[in-house]
């Protein structure tokens, strides 16, 4: 598996005028088709009243599937430039509609690469570009006089994340940490001198 990517952060929404156009850019994290095109349609429906509604995704880590749509606008000057914006920012698993509605003066085919260019960059550059890290996730179980110091090397250590926590017989907990790096697993056995159980729970990406 890729072990890392750029993604954004959040669903967000940005608002724009240009020479009297309205331009809403709809930005979100997404990670297959079926999700990118179940929020492009949900703004759609949103704005149905709209003069265009414009769309452009990128989903994929080791593959790279990819959709634009102009949505009526005169061919390659909207979709294609909104694509371009994700593509320059090496943005995966991201979904982009901007909705315009059209304010009376005609921006021309240069300016509208340039207006869909420049509504896509501010919807992004607001739902904040982020890099993602593949993480190797395990359930961990020790008694409770280990808890403490597992804590505080979990505190001490930034690539490190605790999940979760039970308390139960004995304190079972989720920790994350980057694929392939084995010292939590060496750290648990030392601690509990082999007494400590641990679970391979998958890879998840944080």
């Amino acid at each position: 598996m890729v072990k890392e990517y750029v993604t954004v952060q959040k669903q967000t929404d940005k608002e724009i005028f240009i020479k009297k156009s309205r331009f809403i850019s709809y930005v979100a994290p997404v990670s297959t088709e079926t999700e990118a095109f179940d929020f492009i349609n949900q703004i759609k429906e949103r704005h149905s009243d709209a003069t265009h509604n414009v769309f452009a995704f990128r989903v994929g880590l080791k593959s790279d599937f990819k959709r634009q749509s102009d949505d009526g606008e005169p061919s390659g000057t909207a979709g294609k430039p909104v694509l371009d914006v994700i593509e320059n920012q090496g943005i995966r698993n991201v979904a982009v509609v901007v909705t315009r509605y059209f304010g009376g003066i005609k921006l021309g085919a240069g300016g509208l690469v340039r207006a869909y260019s420049h509504s896509a960059k501010e919807g992004i550059e607001k739902a904040k570009i982020v890099k993602r890290t593949l993480y190797q996730e395990y359930e961990i179980e020790i008694e409770y006089p280990q808890l403490g110091k597992l804590q505080n090397e979990i505190d001490e250590r930034d690539d490190w994340f605790l999940r979760d926590i039970e308390y139960k017989e004995n304190v079972r907990l989720v920790i994350a940490v980057p694929e392939g790096q084995d010292y939590l697993i060496n750290y648990v056995e030392n601690l509990t001198s082999g007494s400590g159980r641990y679970l391979l729970k998958g890879l998840i990406y944080l």
